[in-house]
């Protein structure tokens, strides 16, 4: 029997992923204090606004009694271990299926290092138009996580499709 080389090398990105959002919130914690005060990047559309998150994605759940924590930081795990095994089952050479499982597995263990360490996540990018639209703060992990979601979508719809030979 041989064994085939399969995608676990792919988890290099995972950690370039957690290195790069950990270093950008030591950043964001140090210099965008006090929290909530916008610190303009691109004027009327891109600021630095330090947040904290206690919930998921658009605060689903900041305001319940705290067991969310723990359910979320089970959740990423729980994820994160499927997506592990998922890439221990892909062929080395697949990236359009590694890229994206690394960058997810990233973006989840960074936040769920913040969970652990801090008990809420630290968010600081927001973007907006103006005042007249505004998307909720997220994080270098919510890019990832994000990023990687739409690349496994697009990957799998548009994979190279064989046709029958007649």
């Amino acid at each position: 029997m041989t064994i085939k080389p399969n995608a676990l090398p792919w988890l290099w990105l995972s950690a370039v992923v957690i290195a790069l959002d950990q270093l950008s919130k030591i950043w964001a914690l140090d210099a965008l204090q006090p929290t909530g005060l916008p610190h303009a990047v691109i004027p009327g559309w891109l600021n630095w606004t330090l947040a904290f998150n206690t919930g998921a994605a658009f605060s689903f759940l900041a305001d319940s009694a705290g067991w969310q924590r723990w359910f979320f930081v089970l959740l990423a795990l729980v994820i994160c271990a499927v997506l592990v095994v998922w890439l221990a089952r892909t062929s080395r050479h697949d990236w359009r299926t590694a890229l994206p499982l690394a960058m997810v597995v990233g973006g989840a263990a960074g936040n769920v290092i913040d969970r652990l360490h801090a008990g809420r996540v630290t968010d600081f990018i927001h973007v907006h138009y103006y005042d007249a639209w505004s998307y909720p703060i997220f994080n270098v992990a919510d890019c990832a996580i994000s990023v990687g979601a739409v690349m496994l979508i697009l990957f799998g719809l548009f994979a190279g499709k064989s046709t029958p030979k007649p």
